[in-house]
């Protein structure tokens, strides 16, 4: 009798790769729990346990959320990235950045917003910010 193999999402093994070829386009949302590599085109989300991959080829309109992601190519969208985010020469981004880290190389360009640290460092000047105009307007 044949073993059955019923793997369902989040489940997959350590070393499972995702690919989106050079010619193929999607439309839609992909969550990956593991590694994934893009290079093709992506309209929509990407969210991701595992490291992505953009290729020089690869174009994501997005948002792109992940542990690590290397990218040399395209992305318009916010990147929000739990440890570092590595920008090879010929990387663009339209969007804004929320990294743990961040490693640009020349010729890398991105237009919009950079926040280093992860999302805690986003979100603790907003506090900040409304806290201080609170005590404005109860002085006032």
């Amino acid at each position: 009798m044949a073993k059955q193999n019923t793997r369902t999402f989040g489940e997959t093994p350590d070393q499972a790769i995702n690919i989106l070829g050079e010619g193929t386009l999607i439309k839609g949302d992909i969550l990956a729990s593991s590694d994934i590599r893009i290079d093709g085109q992506l309209v929509g989300n990407l969210e991701a346990k595992g490291r992505v991959v953009i290729g020089p080829k690869g174009n994501i309109e997005g948002t792109v959320k992940c542990n690590n992601v290397e990218i040399a190519g395209f992305i318009k969208g916010k990147v929000t990235v739990d440890e570092l985010l590595n920008m090879k020469a010929s990387a663009k981004i339209e969007g804004d950045i929320i990294a743990g880290k961040l490693a640009v190389e020349p010729g890398a360009t991105f237009t919009g917003t950079c926040a280093m640290g992860g999302a805690s460092a986003v979100s603790a000047p907003a506090k900040e910010d409304a806290k201080e105009k609170t005590l404005y307007n109860q002085k006032n």
